[in-house]
């Protein structure tokens, strides 16, 4: 299983937004990661809802809209 961490693509398994893509852009703690995605919104999400995935994103800055861009870039 891929490991979590900062840049991971992973697919929500739980939640109204189950079956999306989404991003690892911060580890909070040992429970809990900030992901973004094209339809999901900035958010704290229990790493219990994710499944990640191997593909891997370099994250170069803060900017959310940069990180949503580099996300849809590799899925399309």
């Amino acid at each position: 299983m891929p490991a979590i961490e900062v840049g991971r693509v992973c697919i929500k398994i739980a939640g109204r937004e189950s079956g999306e893509k989404c991003v690892i852009v911060e580890i909070i703690d040992d429970k809990f990661v900030e992901v973004v995605g094209k339809t999901i919104k900035n958010r704290r999400c229990n790493i219990k809802h994710l499944e990640p995935v191997d593909q891997v994103i370099e994250i170069k800055s803060d900017d959310v809209e940069a990180v949503k861009k580099d996300l849809e870039s590799i899925l399309a």
